[in-house]
């Protein structure tokens, strides 16, 4: 039986069907073969159609953009071709994917093959992936010399506690940085106006405040709990000051799942519309069958979240954040303890994870701050969140004591940076940080959090809630969280790792007791009346709008061992309070086009929306 190949009419099926802004063709993988007739690297066996200008010719027929992914630090065919072209690893031995950045493999292949396939064709950008999270570090001799160069230490460090380790990590970012900037500068030379990122890059993977000449930033959200991962790179991406997308998997498959299986249009729009309340772009990674066919099943589901972004777009894209609570995240405590250059940190990212998640559970507004931007933008907040983090550094510590004295509302989790700001905050350790587990409590029963617990002595009226060592509340009650005033504002502390425990297993003890912890510095502009932990509230402004976006994610994908259900439950009528500065003269349910009707009394707007499926928008004006 003869294949299916990719035809114009295919393509110009899904382009009428979806109405993309892009679309982007795999032209290089990992694996190193490029996906197009080639005068400059290996071209996959066995290509009989040149299926990159068929999307060429019908995307530019409806003005729809052309961009390609393409591999770049990652190429086991160049390696395999040229042994010497790859990363050393401690153990002096090459790996088979990864090429090294101190090598001629950039120069040699890598931008050839970019501007190739770029001037070919006339492709409008590129998003190279297997970047940032795929390097790591590199033990070449041209390393060593640089190393010895720069720091004068003979020996390269393999772990932590050796001599330069944090200096041979920066070593490697910066050639990386390098690397980056010398593939970006050259398309743009060779194609004036070509758009291109890094995949990761200025997200959480790299942390760090956007200098390389980079168009936009983006990246792929696929791993198990994606609502929760898209939420916090949305909110890191949403503060580079850069045009940004996010992309999500259209299946969902790993070690757990014996099978693929593709996501349901309504677990797919649960993650655009995370995207797009924070006001950027969003994409659909499918993979066609190796002949170019494109099922319409895949098609259809596409096109019905297309419809769906459509829908919210003029609200949406772009939109700015209206203050409410800033999480702090600390791309230092990454870079210093998570033994890698840049990447997927894991559990080191727990502390942030679990921060965003409980303190929407509480019914905020919540952005992250970078550090990097902590002392330009902390003041723009009423509340700013520090989770446990394990080093956020003196300077970071400094700008946060700054913005509480200076009138700021300040809850710091954890036993580090409860010793971090014990001098400033003149707080009473009675004794060490101790590994162990305290437990919280509410009418529900018990919840403990293990880990690192800091004891601080302090009198009643400073004491905002306590836990237990044991299940029993007539005894041996702890403060957990302990308020102090500092200048014009107020700090609370909780020297445990309340943040990371809600990141690994999502208590509602735990919300209960971070809510009634919240309560004493904060009230939420929107209040649900009834219990509404799946409804995410985003406050943005819009061409002189309020925009308040709810997303209802129940059902969503929360561990690695289940699927989405398939099923998001609409809430039926809600109640609402909005805390507003003034009546509004209209309040329009988007994209429904539902005139909400309520009450306007001292500063509080009283209403109810008729139903919240996954996504809707109160707008205001």
């Amino acid at each position: 039986m003869v294949p299916v190949r990719l035809t114009d009419e295919m393509v110009s099926h899904l382009l009428e069907s979806v109405r993309p802004d892009f679309i982007q063709y795999d032209s290089k993988g990992h694996p190193g073969y490029l996906a197009f007739p080639s005068d400059t690297g290996m071209s996959a066996p066995g290509i009989v159609k040149d299926s990159l200008a068929i999307w060429r010719r019908v995307t530019a027929a409806h003005g729809v953009a052309l961009y390609n992914h393409f591999s770049g630090v990652w190429d086991g065919l160049a390696i395999t071709r040229h042994p010497e072209w790859a990363r050393l690893g401690p153990d002096g031995k090459r790996h088979a994917l990864e090429t090294s950045l101190y090598g001629p493999y950039e120069r040699g292949l890598m931008i050839p093959e970019l501007t190739e396939v770029a001037l070919k064709y006339d492709l409008d950008g590129s998003w190279v992936d297997g970047d940032c999270w795929a390097v790591n570090l590199d033990y070449c001799e041209a390393a060593q010399r640089m190393f010895r160069e720069k720091t004068g230490i003979e020996t390269l460090p393999k772990k932590p506690e050796d001599k330069g380790w944090n200096e041979f990590l920066e070593m490697q970012r910066e050639q990386f940085r390098q690397y980056v900037a010398r593939y970006a500068d050259a398309l743009h030379r060779a194609k004036p106006g070509f758009q291109i990122t890094s995949n990761w890059m200025y997200s959480t993977y790299a942390p760090e405040r956007p200098a390389l000449p980079l168009d936009y930033l983006s990246g792929d959200i696929a791993e198990h709990a994606t609502v929760r991962q898209a939420r916090v790179e949305a909110r890191y991406l949403a503060r580079c000051g850069k045009p940004w997308d996010l992309m999500s998997w259209g299946f969902e498959f790993g070690e757990e799942f014996s099978n693929k299986s593709q996501k349901p249009s309504l677990g797919l729009q649960q993650e655009a519309a995370i995207v797009l309340a924070q006001g950027g772009a969003y994409q659909i990674y499918y993979g066609p069958t190796r002949a170019g066919w494109i099922d319409d099943l895949i098609v259809r589901t596409a096109a019905e979240v297309g419809k769906f972004c459509r829908r919210r777009q003029q609200w949406s894209h772009r939109s700015e954040t209206l203050p409410e609570v800033g999480v702090f995240f600390s791309g230092r405590t990454l870079y210093r303890t998570a033994g890698r250059p840049f990447g997927e940190w894991g559990t080191a990212e727990a502390p942030a994870q679990g921060a965003v998640d409980l303190l929407l559970s509480c019914g905020y507004s919540v952005d992250l701050i970078p550090d990097w931007q902590a002392a330009e933008s902390a003041a723009r907040y009423p509340l700013i969140v520090v989770p446990d983090w394990q080093e956020i550094g003196e300077e970071a510590a400094s700008t946060l004591a700054g913005y509480a004295a200076g009138g700021g509302k300040l809850l710091l989790f954890g036993a580090g940076n409860a010793r971090l700001f014990s001098n400033v905050l003149n707080l009473q350790l009675s004794a060490p940080a101790e590994q162990g587990g305290l437990l919280v409590a509410d009418e529900n029963g018990f919840a403990e959090v293990a880990g690192d617990w800091m004891e601080i002595d302090a009198r009643p009226a400073d004491i905002v809630a306590t836990g237990y060592r044991t299940a029993d509340t007539r005894k041996d009650a702890v403060p957990i969280a302990i308020r102090v005033k500092h200048g014009q504002g107020t700090v609370v502390v909780c020297p445990g790792p309340i943040a990371s425990m809600y990141g690994g297993a999502s208590s509602p003890i735990l919300r209960s007791a971070v809510r009634h912890i919240m309560a004493q510095l904060l009230e939420p502009v929107v209040r649900l009346d009834g219990e509404y932990p799946a409804v995410e509230v985003v406050l943005r402004k819009k061409d002189g709008y309020t925009l308040i976006h709810l997303i209802n994610t129940a059902g969503a994908q929360v561990t690695g061992e289940f699927r989405h259900s398939g099923i998001v439950p609409h809430t039926g009528p809600v109640k609402l309070r909005i805390r507003l500065a003034k009546a509004p003269s209209q309040m329009i349910l988007e994209p429904e086009g539902t005139l909400l009707t309520g009450e306007y009394d001292r500063g509080v707007w009283h209403g109810l929306i008729p139903d919240l499926h996954v996504h809707s928008m109160i707008r205001v004006s």
